[in-house]
């Protein structure tokens, strides 16, 4: 079984999403910021190394939000979503991207128009929830 993290950056009634390079089964998408948990690795481990490998960015995991499980091409996948902190916006100091084209904070209501990752809409009602408890 895969395990990945989802790395869910809230700021500002902002949440960072990113648009995947035109490549693979899921290319061109927009996700949630995150990837594979390496074997021996824990996933906040994961969540830092990934932040710094696709965003050149540090990263301060916090708070596990939920998990799903899901299937691609026949195989069982667990997806762990955390909030996450990073150490800047990526805006006045852009982000350097390795797997993604682009990035955009939107708001959380936006999301499900956009052309997400499967896997990430299926963790999306959580998340909104989440969010929405981090506010009150």
């Amino acid at each position: 079984m895969s395990n990945s993290i989802a790395c869910i950056v809230y700021r500002n009634g902002k949440i960072l999403i990113a648009h995947r390079n035109p490549v693979g089964d899921m290319g061109g998408r927009w996700e949630f910021p995150g990837g594979k948990v390496d074997p021996g690795e824990t996933e906040t481990q994961a969540i830092v190394r990934e932040m710094q490998e696709e965003f050149s960015v540090r990263a301060k995991p916090g708070r596990k939000i939920t998990d799903s499980v899901f299937y691609h091409k026949d195989k069982k996948c667990t997806l762990n979503a955390y909030f996450v902190s990073l150490e800047h916006d990526g805006i006045a100091v852009p982000y350097r991207l390795t797997e993604h084209s682009e990035y955009a904070w939107v708001k959380p209501e936006d999301i499900p128009s956009d052309n997400f990752v499967d896997s990430d809409l299926q963790i999306y009602p959580e998340v909104l929830k989440a969010i929405k408890n981090e506010k009150s």
